[in-house]
């Protein structure tokens, strides 16, 4: 049997710390190209409610995205 080495020990939480600001960095990116086409379509259609839509709209997904990853890289 194979035991796990003290530098093996200290490695796996590293890869969870990387994984999950990896999963951070994600969610902040997607919430800002969100706002980024909410406002270009808003002053393509001259409307002021499609900035705030497509970004909560976002946000939730991002959060979903998020908690799923961060569920996969606990188990």
């Amino acid at each position: 049997m194979l035991q796990m080495t003290k530098k093996d020990a200290q490695k796996k939480p590293l890869n969870k710390a990387i994984a999950l600001s990896g999963a951070g960095l994600q969610m902040g990116l997607t919430i800002y190209l969100a706002s980024l086409l909410g406002k270009w379509l808003d002053q393509k259609f001259e409307t002021t409610y499609l900035t705030i839509t497509i970004t909560l709209f976002a946000i939730f997904i991002a959060t979903y995205a998020l908690i799923k990853q961060a569920n996969k890289i606990n188990d």
